[in-house]
């Protein structure tokens, strides 16, 4: 049984001559103490350093009391508790929860589990909320149902947001209205994120809730809107490849990237920018999608041929990526910036790098009519509907070669048919 006491120690005389006021926790032979915030001089205190003052007695055995009252009610749970355990418990309790603290400490371990555009999306969610309150101290209680369909309103018009530049200056741009897909993504993240703060701060095993609310129960995220076109046809394709680019360039290394990605089954820019030559073994590029591999028991692994046309552009870029762009955010931000070069030159529109690797499935199906399951199987993708059948079948890279030989066999005959008009 814990036993809860107010301790005043003498040799914890202060250098202004007072004493703080400690709550001591005993439990299972051993000690651990909560600093109050009572301070207390001599003539407040009996000889033997007792509390005289009235009315900090009655201000600390309150705390006592809710102290004890607290252990109580833990009944049989409380052997579950370790000293130290019980007082971080009794601590932080009643402690509020600052939301924006709680989002960036999020925010840098996801950084350092290497999941960058996790990590991006989040620091925008989070920024948004301080954009939308106002500053940066948000008590989690403010993220309720009422907040939330309001937040969407906001979204949905213009917004103005201030940031610091790499100067040092404050820069103000205006925002346009986020679209349904836009609104949907990013009250998804929020979501995520709310949802992380709850398994972080709550014990379901012992039944303790710092964060007892659950906004989205009631605010319910819109499904996902059909989305629009965001594929290439293998003639627009070839035009991209083809587009003349200054050495160098972003828009030479966007154009590169694309076609890279396109014939490696639509790897992302991410695994681009982490793969080194340890992941080539046998004209393959062995990899786990970073994307989902902590989702997955198989941790998202996948082996891709190295076709002719890829070849060189590989030896161009593996290792490189990195020396170029220090995290991967930078060569997103390139690749964006490089594709709307692109687009200018070739009459495109609207055509990002990610466009590569829907083009790529696309053609797979609808031009190549390779099976879904197959397609599923060459963008490492995983069937919820499937995921029992893939614990009996081992996988099989063949098929994933040959869903990607049928489409580079349309890329070829493509680039054939377009000289010969020449």
């Amino acid at each position: 049984m814990a036993t809860i006491s107010a301790k005043i120690f003498k040799h914890h005389k202060k250098a202004d001559g007072t004493y703080n006021v400690k709550i001591c926790i005993y439990h299972k032979d051993e000690r651990r103490y909560i600093h109050t915030n009572h301070y207390l001089i001599g003539k407040q205190l009996t000889p033997k350093l007792k509390i005289k003052d009235k009315f900090i007695a009655d201000l600390v055995e309150r705390q006592l009391i809710d102290y004890r009252k607290t252990v109580s009610e833990l009944g049989i749970k409380l052997r579950s508790f370790s000293a130290e355990a019980l007082k971080n418990y009794l601590q932080d309790k009643d402690a509020d929860i600052d939301f924006i603290a709680f989002c960036e400490s999020h925010i840098q371990r996801t950084k350092l589990e290497g999941r960058e555009g996790t990590a991006n999306n989040h620091r925008k969610i989070k920024n948004s909320l301080i954009d939308y309150f106002k500053r940066k101290v948000i008590s989690i209680s403010e993220i309720n149902s009422a907040m939330l369909f309001a937040y969407e309103g906001y979204l949905k018009s213009e917004r103005k947001m201030e940031r610091i530049n790499q100067l040092g200056k404050t820069v103000v741009t205006i925002r346009p209205p986020l679209g349904e897909m836009g609104i949907h993504n990013h009250m998804r993240d929020l979501r995520t994120l709310f949802n992380e703060a709850r398994d972080f701060y709550n014990n379901e095993d012992l039944e303790f809730h710092r964060i007892k609310h659950y906004p989205f129960k009631k605010y319910k995220l819109s499904r996902v809107p059909l989305t629009k076109k965001r594929n290439n046809s293998i003639e627009e394709v070839l035009l991209i490849r083809d587009c003349v680019t200054e050495p160098g360039s972003r828009a030479e290394l966007a154009k590169e990237l694309y076609i890279l990605s396109f014939l490696t089954c639509g790897m992302n820019a991410v695994d681009l920018y982490n793969c080194t030559k340890d992941n080539i073994l046998n004209g393959r590029i062995n990899y786990n999608r970073t994307k989902t591999k902590r989702k997955r028991r198989d941790n998202a692994f996948i082996s891709i041929k190295i076709v002719e046309e890829a070849r060189p552009l590989l030896i161009k870029y593996i290792d490189k990526l990195r020396k170029r762009y220090s995290t991967c955010r930078n060569l997103d931000s390139a690749l964006s910036k490089g594709m709307k070069e692109i687009c200018k030159k070739t009459g495109l529109a609207g055509v990002t790098f990610y466009w590569a690797r829907y083009t790529f499935a696309n053609l797979a199906r609808n031009s190549c009519r390779m099976s879904k399951d197959d397609v599923l199987l060459a963008m490492n993708h995983v069937d919820m509907a499937s995921r029992m059948v893939d614990v009996y079948i081992e996988r099989d890279w063949k098929i994933v070669d040959e869903v990607q030989l049928k489409v580079v066999q349309l890329y070829r005959e493509a680039g054939t048919a377009l000289s010969a008009n020449f």
